[in-house]
C-alpha cells in the first residue's frame, strides 16, 4: 500500500509518495496554493494516479508539544481532505523536516533558486521517510 505525504505551507503543498512497499519516500510535485478547491483538485489527480491507502500530513508541533496557530490551520486543511478523499489522515510531526531538506539541499550544492523550487517536496520526503520508519520498528 502506498503512503502519501504532504508538506503544507501557505503558498505551496510539497508531495511525496512511498513505494508500494512502503519502504521508500520520494518527492513528486509541489502544489502551487491557489485556494481549496483547486488544492483540493490537484490532490485529487495525485490520488487517482498513486491510489494511496493512507495520508501523512506534516505538522509543526511546538518545543511543549502543542500545536502552533500554523499547525491548527494545517490540522483544519488536513480534516478536509480526509473527508473529501475517505483516506486515513496520519498527523506527523515535521517540525524539523524543512530544517533538514535545507541542509541536505546545501550539502548537495544546489543553488538557492534551484533549492527554493524543491525545498517542499523534500520536507514531504523527509515527513514520509521518517513516518515509514516508525512503522517498522
Amino acid at each position: 500500500m502506498r503512503t502519501l505525504a504532504l508538506d503544507v505551507g501557505t503558498k505551496t503543498i510539497g508531495i511525496a509518495v512511498s513505494d508500494e512497499l512502503g519502504i521508500t519516500a520520494n518527492g513528486i510535485t509541489t502544489i502551487q496554493r491557489k485556494g481549496l478547491k483547486y488544492d483540493l483538485s490537484e490532490l485529487r489527480t495525485l490520488i487517482d494516479e498513486y491510489k494511496p491507502g493512507e495520508i501523512v500530513v506534516g505538522v509543526p508541533y511546538q518545543m511543549d508539544g502543542s500545536v502552533s496557530e500554523r499547525g491548527n490551520q494545517i490540522l483544519k486543511f488536513s480534516k478536509k481532505v480526509g473527508e473529501v478523499f475517505s483516506l486515513p489522515i496520519i498527523h506527523w510531526d515535521e517540525s524539523f523536516s524543512t530544517v533538514n531538506a535545507e541542509k541536505k539541499l546545501i550539502q548537495a550544492d544546489l543553488s538557492r533558486k534551484k533549492r527554493k523550487k524543491v525545498i517542499d517536496k523534500m520536507a514531504a520526503v523527509f515527513i514520509l521517510q521518517e513516518y515509514l520508519e516508525s512503522k517498522r520498528y
